[in-house]
Order: C-alpha cells, then sequence, then structure tokens
C-alpha cells in the first residue's frame, strides 16, 4: 500500500492559539494540493511551549481541535495524524496527539506518557497512560510525542503488536539535533518500520527548534528530509516494505522477551 504524506512544518506563535489555528489553515490548503493521503502536524501546534499559560488556552476535552482537524478531513480527504494539543481534562491538562480519518470521523487519541522534566512539563502537564496504537485503511500504525523516542521499550511495544509506521510529532530542540536524527533512524532500524516525524520550526521565548522532519524507510534510510524554517514536507511511502524487510531479517521472530526486563 502507497501512501503520500505531508508534514506541515510550522512555525508556531507562542501562546497564539488563533493566530496558530489561521497559519495550520493556509498550511492545510497548501498540502491539500498536493492530495495527500495523511496530513501531519507537530506537537502542542495550537499554543507552543506557553506551558505557564495553559490553564487559559488549553482546549477543553480537545473539542476545538477535534472540529478543527475533522472539518479539515472532510474538505480534504486526507487522513490527518493532528499533532498534538493542549487538551484540558477532567484528570489535568494533557499533551494529547489526535488521529481523525479522512470521513471525518475521530478515531485515536494518546497523551504523552513521558514528561520531559528539563521542559518543566510535569509541573504544568498531567501523563498520559494509553499506548499509540490506531488504524488507518485497515493497516496498523502508532503515534508519539516527541521525547517518547528515547525509550525503545516503549516504541517496541507497538511495532510488536504490529505497527508498520510510527508518526512522531515533536517540538524538538535545535541544540539537540543530531540526537532527533540519530534516535528516529535508530527506531526505523530496530523496529524494521517507517518512521514519519514531523518537528516544529522556530524559536520561543527559551528555545531555537530544530525542524529537520523526517521519512525514514524500515531500513532507516533517508526518504525526505525538511531544513530548519517554516516548510511543507511531502514523501511517499510503500508499507508493503515493512514485511519485505522483516522477512529478510526476521528480528520479531527471534526475539527472546523473556530474558529483557
Amino acid at each position: 500500500m502507497k501512501l503520500k504524506i505531508a508534514l506541515l512544518q510550522m512555525d508556531i506563535a507562542f501562546g497564539s492559539p488563533e493566530a496558530n489555528y489561521q497559519e495550520a489553515e493556509k498550511l492545510i490548503q497548501q498540502a491539500s494540493s498536493e492530495n495527500p493521503d495523511i496530513i501531519v502536524l507537530p506537537e502542542l501546534w495550537t499554543t507552543g511551549y506557553d506551558l505557564e499559560n495553559l490553564t487559559k488556552t488549553a482546549d477543553p476535552n480537545a473539542e476545538k481541535a477535534i472540529t478543527f482537524l475533522r472539518a479539515a478531513a472532510e474538505r480534504t480527504g486526507s487522513h490527518f495524524v493532528g499533532g498534538s494539543i493542549a487538551n484540558l481534562t477532567e484528570s489535568g491538562i494533557k499533551n494529547t496527539l489526535l488521529v481523525v480519518d479522512k470521513n471525518g470521523s475521530f478515531i485515536h487519541e494518546y497523551s504523552k506518557l513521558h514528561l520531559f522534566k528539563l521542559m518543566d512539563e510535569h509541573h504544568y502537564l498531567s501523563a498520559g497512560d494509553k499506548k499509540g496504537l490506531f488504524n488507518l485503511n485497515g493497516r496498523k500504525f502508532a503515534g508519539m510525542i516527541c521525547y517518547d523516542i528515547r525509550f525503545p521499550e516503549w516504541i517496541r511495544s507497538h511495532t510488536s503488536r504490529g505497527a508498520e509506521a510510527l508518526f512522531v510529532v515533536a517540538e524538538w530542540p535545535l541544540a539537540r539535533l543530531e540526537h532527533w536524527r540519530a534516535l528516529l533512524i535508530s527506531r526505523a532500524i530496530e523496529n524494521q518500520s517507517f518512521v514519519i516525524a514531523c518537528n516544529r520550526a522556530g524559536s520561543d521565548p527559551k528555545n531555537q527548534f530544530a525542524g529537520h522532519s523526517l521519512v525514514i524507510d524500515p531500513w532507516g534510510e533517508v526518504i525526505a528530509e525538511a531544513g530548519e524554517q517554516q516548510e511543507i514536507l511531502t514523501a511517499e511511502i510503500d508499507l508493503d516494505k515493512v514485511q519485505e524487510v522483516r522477512k529478510m531479517i526476521p528480528i520479531f521472530e527471534d526475539r527472546r522477551p523473556e530474558f529483557y526486563d
């Protein structure tokens, strides 16, 4: 199965949801001219890392973001891995990834499991407690958020259950760009999966972000890579390659998880 992917590497306006919705709308319109099967947004694309003001700007139960993504999906005919947003829930504010299919049906949410203490996330956000697995067109995928990629055992818990591609949404800093690239390529190789990683561009009052969104194949080969500035990165993947690679080097058959704990 071949899929055309469009990654929206946004320069996110700090703490300004309305400005970000307008910018996302513009980028979606531009991306839709290429008729992508899936459109991907970055982490916290509605607010950026304005964590101190999330009590004012977080989206109650993600309702506004879901409505926006559903309308965009119906208009474009594309599936959306709708980045993540600050989601105000009864159990606190969560960093939640949203998935909407091309018919406008809301099919999945995943809240960031691993909070990044170096950016004070644990002071403002509540951690998720569910896996990132979801299905589109009868194929299994997984969604991850930024810091999650530093936990290979967490990633493997999804690919061992059949995920063929990992969607990663992020606000990864420029200072650790080489970690971003190395970790994503490693996750692709060791899981024999596609990695589709949408980072943000630009800066906020405390950070310069890396951009360099990536699409990586199951051999670890980079299919497409963005620069540091805002742009739309497009690539085509063939999911059938996953099974070809897994048959050539059958690591999933040779695993001995009883010894891994």
